[in-house]
C-alpha cells in the first residue's frame, strides 16, 4: 500500500478504492475502502482511506457499531463535517433498510437441485433462511 499521507490520486490506479471496486467488485474491498469511496476525499494530512480507518476505529472496527453513531459523533473526527457525516449516515440507513426489505420475487423451490448456493447467494440469503417443504418420500 502507498504511504499514508499521499493523496489517493497519487496512488497507482489498481490501489485506488474506486478503481478497485470497478475492476474487482465491491465485495473485494475492505470496509475502510468502501467508506473512503463515500467520503470522496480526505484532508490535507490524511487520505480518504486514512480518514475512513479513523472513523472505523471510533466504532471499534465494527460496522454494526458504526451504524449506531450519530452524525454529531462522526463530526468529532477532524476532517468529517456535516456533508460527510450525513453521507455516511444515509449509506448505513440504506444498508439497514436493504437488510429488512423482502425480495420482489420469491424463489420457488420444487426440488433439491433448486437449492444450490448460487441461487441462495444471488438472493442474498443465508442457507439458514431457506425453508423447504418437500413431499414425503415414496415408499
Amino acid at each position: 500500500m502507498q504511504e499514508q499521507n499521499y493523496s489517493i490520486k497519487q496512488w497507482s490506479i489498481d490501489e485506488r478504492p474506486r478503481e478497485k471496486l470497478l475492476a474487482s467488485g465491491a465485495e473485494n474491498l475492505s470496509q475502510a475502502e468502501l467508506l473512503a469511496i463515500l467520503l470522496q476525499n480526505g484532508t490535507r494530512n490524511k487520505s480518504a482511506l486514512d480518514l475512513a480507518r479513523e472513523i472505523l476505529q471510533l466504532s471499534k472496527n465494527n460496522i454494526a457499531e458504526l451504524g449506531k453513531l450519530s452524525a454529531k459523533d462522526l463530526m468529532k473526527i477532524k476532517g468529517v463535517g456535516p456533508a460527510k457525516a450525513v453521507t455516511i449516515a444515509a449509506a448505513l440507513e440504506l444498508g439497514r433498510r436493504r437488510n429488512q426489505a423482502l425480495p420482489l420475487e420469491k424463489t420457488r423451490v420444487s426440488s433439491s437441485s433448486d437449492t444450490d448456493m448460487a441461487t441462495i447467494k444471488a438472493e442474498r440469503l443465508s442457507p439458514r433462511s431457506v425453508c423447504c417443504n418437500l413431499p414425503e418420500p415414496r415408499q
